[in-house]
């Protein structure tokens, strides 16, 4: 449009700049188009003729062009003595509205212009329908669809009525698409003709004509249920309605639809009823019901053909009640509870197509026998039920009880579980996202009598949440259509059914659809090493995965260094992140994906170690074990080398208080007396002797204590051939005492031998184990005959003064400790 009003602009602009003769105006150009309003894409021819009067005619031949707004078009010019002609051909106009214009290159002048509008002829309207009010100011509304396509030019339409006494037209207001007709021009109860007219420049189009009663053509008001009351007939309900306004409307030409609906049940049911006479349509009667059942009911009605009425509100009855009818449809879980004398039974059924409650308050009862009242194992409410049974027992009863009566009884066998099954795989995909498709293949079996397809959503425990279908041997396939939850966790199994028993189930999870978790795991840390860290986490809540755990990725990254990335399968609670750097800080964050979608966590920070434990507790083990080795090898030397290692360090010093010098052992072998016959043993000789040079002092009065006493200080006087020796020492006499060796090889019974033994003195100035001093030797006396009463052997008495060093050689006589113990050797042979 725009574009247009610039162009008829510039026209004006033209005209006004023409050659003007004087007073007289005088036209330059005439313009004329074959029409002004063309069907749009159709030819347009147009002329432009310049005459003699213009001024911009100088007798001479002028180039002429043309504008389509602003778009040049070559035409054809003719050139005569008192005119220039130009036409111009437009094989196709495209434009709903545009300016075409006469133009003189040589003047750069426009001289003349006409413009052309394009459209199409309206359509034929269509779905004319009117209804009438009778609720407030009675009148009959008309309406109709105009078509889809625009006609792009000035349309307008107009309502036709005719009647046996008159005619009626009235116009529609711009660009509405309905009338209403003033109760003036109707007859409620007399037909009416009605049509649509519509024209624009290109044409006109008429509807189908329809005709009508107005009555017929009204909505009434939605009916009042008066009553609903309950029928002596069992199944039935009787129905008390009424019109509100238009009482006054003949009940005879009314039809009516009732909408019936149970209390337990999502799905309404219609029942169309036509009134043959007010009387018997005022109160309906609706049979062929449910009995004790309680149903909603909505009523709407509508004057012949006429529109329905809105429904009324709802109102409820309840059926007479009648005993149940039908059979149910059953089938026990059977575990073992005491093998094999007991049985546990969860049994579990459902109405079949031909079982009917007949009643509101309906309850189950099983027993063990067919008659009434005996062997009940359980009565309930609910649709399953567990008890233990008898592995003697192999039937049940199973039957549904109101307060009219108890439906027929359902045998149930009861076999016991079988170890074993068919099904190989089971798989549940979901359909439409409405249900699922559970498919299942199976071994051949010649008793397999049937599946059973068990379902049950995982988040409810509760048994009555079980649901069951039982199917035929040959089908390997079920769709499961019901209320399931998307993304909750659903149980499926499949069972087989054999001739004695249940097989052991197939079971899948399963889920209607999937999203992403609903939680991401919080990452905890559980060590941090230096050029590691293990992670662990917790499981996501089953109400909260929201689908299948695909993985756990684990994200990190340190300063200055790219993102890494580690995955962890669904079952895993924990993950070791490694190649870290020690003393460096890292960031870290969880991603949780299940097949619906995935699901960030929050980021958290660690820092590894700058020496690593794991390094510092091996050494120190390592040092550890090391000590270790050293002290066992160290006890195990002491242990076999403890007596040499001992005697090298610390020599052996007999205490002759605590010896017997008889059992001394021999050093060497040489000296052993061979026995004389076999019936005794060598006796064991003294070989070697150790004696210590103590201070020694003769005293009667001791000696008398001595032999008078009974206390047994010390076995030495035993030992050395029964000879008794009163003992005197004081360890605080000398700190260091010498001691000698002598050397024997002859037994006490044996004559004397001919060299005398060597007697050598020990240099060592080691102290003598102290004792107790009750218990230390004092000083050894010798009673053998030839020795004199106060000379004291082994020792030195206090009045000993030394003498000069003898010859070496010496008798055996000399040596009278020795002699006792060989006439000791004698005295026990």
């Amino acid at each position: 449009m725009i574009v247009t009003w610039i162009s008829l602009i510039t026209i004006l602009v033209g005209v006004v700049n023409a050659a003007w003769n004087g007073d007289d105006m005088k036209r330059c150009a005439d313009v004329q188009a074959s029409s002004p309003v063309v069907p749009l894409g159709s030819p347009v021819n147009a002329t432009c003729v310049v005459t003699k009067g213009c001024s911009l005619f100088l007798e001479e031949a002028v180039q002429i062009e043309w504008l389509l707004n602003r778009d040049a078009i070559h035409g054809n010019v003719e050139f005569t003595q008192n005119k220039t002609k130009s036409t111009v051909v437009i094989s196709s106009f495209n434009h709903t509205e545009a300016a075409l214009t006469c133009y003189i290159k040589d003047y750069d002048q426009i001289v003349g212009g006409v413009l052309i509008r394009a459209g199409y002829p309206p359509e034929v309207p269509q779905n004319l329908s009117c209804q009438a009010n009778l609720t407030r100011t009675l009148t009959l509304t008309c309406s109709w669809d105009p078509g889809q396509s625009q006609t792009y030019l000035p349309t307008s339409y107009s309502v036709h009525s005719e009647t046996r006494e008159s005619n009626y037209t009235y116009k529609a207001p711009a660009g509405v698409h309905s009338y209403t007709i003033p109760r003036s021009d109707l007859i409620l109860f007399s037909d009416m003709k009605i049509y649509v007219k519509a024209e624009n420049e290109l044409g006109q189009a008429i509807s189908a004509p329809i005709t009508l009663e107005p009555v017929s053509a009204a909505k009434l008001d939605p009916p009042k249920i008066v009553s609903i009351t309950v029928s002596k007939k069992p199944g039935c309900l009787r129905l008390n309605w009424m019109l509100t306004h238009q009482s006054w409307i003949h009940a005879g030409n009314l039809n009516l639809e009732v909408l019936l609906q149970t209390a337990d049940s999502r799905h309404w049911t219609i029942k169309q009823i036509i009134c043959r006479d007010r009387r018997t349509c005022k109160i309906l009667s609706l049979c062929s019901l449910l009995h004790g059942t309680q149903y909603w009911l909505q009523i709407r009605v509508r004057y012949k053909q006429g529109p329905w009425s809105e429904w009324s509100s709802s109102q409820s009855g309840v059926t007479l009640e009648s005993a149940p009818t039908g059979r149910l449809e059953s089938w026990a879980k059977v575990s073992w509870y005491r093998k094999p004398t007991h049985l546990n039974i969860s049994l579990f059924w459902k109405p079949s197509k031909q079982f009917h409650a007949n009643g509101q308050n309906i309850s189950y009862s099983i027993s063990r026998f067919q008659r009434a009242g005996q062997g009940i194992l359980c009565k309930t409410i609910w649709k399953y039920c567990t008890f233990q049974l008898s592995a003697r027992v192999k039937k049940v009863y199973l039957t549904a009880v109101n307060r009219a009566g108890k439906s027929p009884l359902t045998g149930i066998y009861i076999y016991p579980p079988q170890d074993r099954t068919t099904i190989q795989d089971v798989t549940a995909v979901t359909v439409d996202h409405q249900s699922f498709l559970v498919q299942w293949t199976h071994l051949a079996s010649t008793d397999l009598t049937g599946f059973v397809v068990e379902w049950r959503p995982m988040l409810k425990e509760n048994l009555s949440h079980v649901h069951f279908e039982k199917v035929d041997k040959n089908q390997t396939n079920l769709i499961l259509a019901g209320t399931f939850e998307p993304y909750k966790p659903y149980h499926i199994s499949v069972y087989p059914r054999y001739k004695r028993g249940i097989g052991l189930p197939r079971t899948v999870k399963a889920y209607l659809r999937q999203k992403a978790p609903s939680m991401v795991p919080v990452i905890k840390i559980k060590n941090v090493w230096m050029s590691s860290v293990d992670l662990m986490w917790e499981q996501i809540p089953l109400d909260q995965q929201n689908g299948f755990i695909q993985h756990y990725k684990i994200f990190y990254w340190g300063e200055k260094e790219a993102v890494k990335v580690e995955t962890a399968d669904s079952k895993t609670t924990e993950m070791s992140l490694k190649n870290l750097k020690p003393g460096s800080l890292y960031k870290a964050f969880m991603m949780v994906r299940t097949f619906g979608g995935s699901l960030n966590g929050s980021t958290i920070h660690f820092k590894t170690e700058t020496f690593d434990m794991v390094d510092i507790v091996g050494m120190i083990t390592g040092s550890g074990v090391g000590v270790s080795l050293i002290i066992i090898m160290a006890f195990l030397t002491l242990s076999f080398k403890g007596k040499r290692i001992e005697s090298r360090l610390w020599p052996d010093v007999p205490d002759p208080a605590n010896s017997s010098i008889k059992r001394w052992p021999s050093e060497s072998p040489q000296y052993a007396h061979v026995a004389r016959n076999n019936d005794e043993p060598n006796p064991i000789h003294l070989s070697h002797l150790s004696f210590l040079d103590l201070t020694t002092k003769l005293c009667k009065e001791e000696d008398d204590l001595w032999f008078n006493s009974a206390e047994d200080t010390s076995d030495l006087g035993e030992s050395i051939c029964g000879s008794l020796f009163i003992l005197e020492y004081t360890a605080s006499n000398s700190s260091s005492v010498p001691y000698a060796t002598v050397i024997a090889s002859v037994p006490c019974n044996n004559p004397t031998p001919e060299e005398p033994p060597a007697y050598l003195r020990s240099d060592s100035t080691q102290p003598l184990l102290e004792r107790e001093e009750s218990f230390s030797p004092l000083c050894y006396q010798n009673v053998a005959s030839g020795v004199k009463p106060e000379q004291c052997f082994f020792g030195q008495d206090q009045d000993y003064i030394p003498e000069s060093e003898e010859d070496p050689a010496f008798a055996w006589d000399d040596f009278p400790f020795l002699r006792a113990l060989s006439a000791y050797d004698t005295e026990s042979d």
